[in-house]
């Protein structure tokens, strides 16, 4: 009886004690003993804005000592000055290489990723990923030398899909502008990088970043920068001056964001903004008198998945393509009673012709060039001529697949980067795939970037490096 008091009494007397403790640990001030962090003091990268609502765009910048070049070439935005991935400037070109290949200028560490560069009055402008400040990164650098110049970066905590930065930045001679992975538009001054304005797709236009992350590039068209939210808004043109939005087209079909970017085209005295929707495919007037409206849609081509971009022919034809079993469609533009109209004059599977799942075809003499893809049968992967009409005229063989990566042509040449870093030089022709020389060029893999050229130097990379290479160097002059 004795002990079962002394029990009860103990179990009390712990009772009462473990409340009074509990109390004043609850309503003591959480602030007693602590100081408070200031962003920075501690040497730590701040991450505040983990969620893409959160981002404050161009919020970082850093500027080095390093001085630009002195090159007067430009490659300015994705596929060149005229987006059709043809330099008719560099000429005299070397026609073949030593063994050990073109000569590497130098060469930059990039976080992964497979964004491609653009060239302007002796600068190097990417879109990178600073994987350790989990940051969207605007890296400008001298085209002579490869040092950096300055760095304006924004957080933006991204997981690995494939890599992270995909696109291409626009540049003139006052600004550039950049689409990061989870659709943050960025203006800056090309010069000296200072912020202008900043734009989230998702969060202002409703936008749906496709998989693997944005791979729109930029558009700036006479000081405008040309985006496609493919959101509330299908296309937007915005001030690079100061940030105002100049047209909107509404999304009537309600077509959602590719990996296509947006073209120009001219057909019949009209300039038009032309761009490959998931959804459909559409032209939307770039004349002045009329920007923004709509001219013509077509939902004959839709696929779940597409990352070429539509090419355009001078007399109206449209080719599309893309991958993952879509195959091809080439598209035929009319006018008649003051009003656009589109049609479908074929489509292929990509098994039975000429198509391409990552890199837009190049237009040249009136043939399309480019590499077909991983479900293109006995063809897969192999650099092709296409004649429009509907007839693959060669291929560059079995022994010579390419993968996913990029090329264009300049100097009657072929430049071709195959996905594991071997640079193709080949001769244009209408008759055979003629190589010139071939070399294991860069290390790494999934070498899929656009090229970029000017002043005879050219740019390429693998998933995390850059290089750059002089193209009019012979072993002679080595």
């Amino acid at each position: 009886m004795k002990d079962s008091i002394i029990i009860r009494v103990t179990t009390a007397i712990t009772t009462v004690t473990g409340t009074i403790v509990l109390g004043a640990w609850f309503f003591q001030p959480p602030v007693i003993g602590l100081t408070t962090r200031e962003p920075g003091t501690d040497g730590r990268v701040e991450f505040k804005n983990e969620k893409t609502s959160e981002v404050k765009i161009g919020e970082y910048f850093q500027k080095y000592t390093a001085e630009a070049g002195t090159d007067s070439g430009s490659w300015p935005a994705f596929r060149g000055k005229n987006r059709d991935n043809i330099d008719k400037v560099n000429t005299g070109l070397a026609d073949e290489w030593p063994e050990s290949g073109p000569r590497v200028l130098w060469s930059i560490d990039l976080g992964e990723g497979h964004a491609g560069a653009a060239i302007h009055s002796g600068r190097v402008y990417i879109l990178d990923y600073d994987e350790a400040r989990r940051s969207d990164a605007l890296r400008c650098f001298s085209f002579s030398t490869g040092k950096e110049l300055w760095r304006r970066w924004y957080a933006m905590p991204l997981k690995r899909n494939h890599g992270r930065s995909r696109t291409v930045p626009a540049v003139t001679d006052k600004f550039v502008v950049t689409i990061g992975p989870k659709g943050h538009v960025m203006c800056a001054d090309s010069i000296n990088g200072d912020f202008l304005w900043g734009i989230d797709l998702v969060k202002e236009y409703g936008s749906v970043i496709p998989d693997w992350y944005a791979g729109q590039c930029p558009l700036i068209d006479d000081g405008m920068a040309v985006i496609a939210p493919a959101g509330k808004s299908l296309l937007v043109g915005v001030d690079c001056g100061t940030g105002k939005i100049l047209f909107d087209t509404p999304n009537q079909d309600n077509f959602k964001m590719s990996h296509s970017s947006v073209m120009i085209m001219n057909f019949n005295g009209k300039r038009i903004y032309l761009y490959s929707a998931l959804g459909g495919l559409t032209g939307i007037s770039a004349d002045k008198h009329d920007m923004g409206r709509v001219l013509f849609t077509t939902r004959e081509w839709t696929n779940s998945v597409i990352a070429p971009s539509p090419v355009a022919f001078p007399d109206g034809r449209i080719f599309a393509t893309a991958g993952y079993g879509a195959g091809s469609m080439l598209l035929k533009l009319e006018y008649s009673g003051n009003r656009y109209s589109i049609k479908k004059i074929y489509s292929n599977k990509p098994e039975e012709n000429f198509s391409s799942e990552q890199q837009t075809p190049v237009l040249v003499d009136g043939f399309l060039f480019g590499i077909l893809p991983k479900d293109g049968g006995s063809y897969r992967n192999q650099f092709a001529c296409y004649d429009p009409r509907g007839r693959i005229v060669w291929t560059s063989g079995k022994t010579r697949q390419f993968g996913l990566g990029p090329f264009l042509y300049a100097d009657s040449k072929f430049f071709i980067l195959s996905d594991d870093g071997i640079l193709t030089m080949a001769r244009f022709s209408l008759e055979s795939f003629k190589v010139l020389s071939q070399v294991k060029i860069i290390e790494g893999r999934d070498c899929w970037a656009p090229l970029a050229l000017a002043d005879g130097k050219m740019l390429l990379r693998s998933s995390k490096k850059m290089i750059c290479i002089d193209l009019k160097l012979t072993e002679q002059s080595q």
